[in-house]
């Protein structure tokens, strides 16, 4: 065998083994999984936006308030409420259930919202 076949040789066994080794790795097997499914809403100018989302079961919605003053995202079924966010805070909560969820700020009542969960 000539030096260069020789060296070859010599690669593909380890390589060989990281592989193997590698597709039974979780971080391979995650690759293959739907990432956790995640939406935001900006909250800014006195309204939600997007005003309707629609999201999978076990998805997370999170409200991030851009305006420069207070707000809240209570749920009008009393599924989730937040406390009052100031401008750059935000909060999640995750839909385990399939359903309308309409929501509206408690400081201002006229800005609604809706997350459609399929």
């Amino acid at each position: 065998m000539t030096r260069t076949k020789v060296w070859i040789a010599s690669l593909a066994t380890p390589v060989m083994i990281a592989l193997l080794l590698l597709a039974g790795s979780s971080s391979v097997r995650a690759a293959d999984q739907p990432a956790a499914a995640k939406a935001e809403v900006k909250i800014d100018n006195f309204s939600f936006g997007p005003q309707t989302v629609t999201v999978p079961v076990g998805a997370t919605v999170t409200w991030i308030n851009r305006d420069d003053i207070p707000h809240t995202v209570v749920s009008t079924d009393g599924v989730f409420k937040s406390k009052v966010r100031d401008t750059d805070e935000t909060f999640s909560y995750t839909f385990t259930k399939a359903g309308t969820y309409p929501y509206f700020c408690s400081v201002h009542p006229k800005m609604t919202g809706k997350v459609v969960v399929q």
